[in-house]
């Protein structure tokens, strides 16, 4: 499921992460790397702010719906 369903509070494990080799890259460089963990900590106007490896970074919804838990 994407990281967009996943209720703030929870800690979930990266299974895959979709899209063009670039967007990959993106997400990577900030910490979502298959088999981490990322925990949401809030959604706020269409933003997902996610703790991943012990940094809080926000993020698009379009870029969290690639982001599959």
């Amino acid at each position: 499921m994407p990281l967009t369903m996943v209720k703030e509070g929870e800690e979930r494990l990266i299974r895959k992460i979709s899209g063009k080799a670039e967007i990959k890259k993106f997400l990577e460089s900030l910490g979502f790397v298959v088999g981490g963990t990322v925990t949401v900590i809030n959604e706020i106007a269409g933003n997902v702010i996610v703790n991943v490896k012990n940094s809080r970074v926000a993020i698009s919804r379009e870029m969290a719906c690639r982001i599959l838990v």
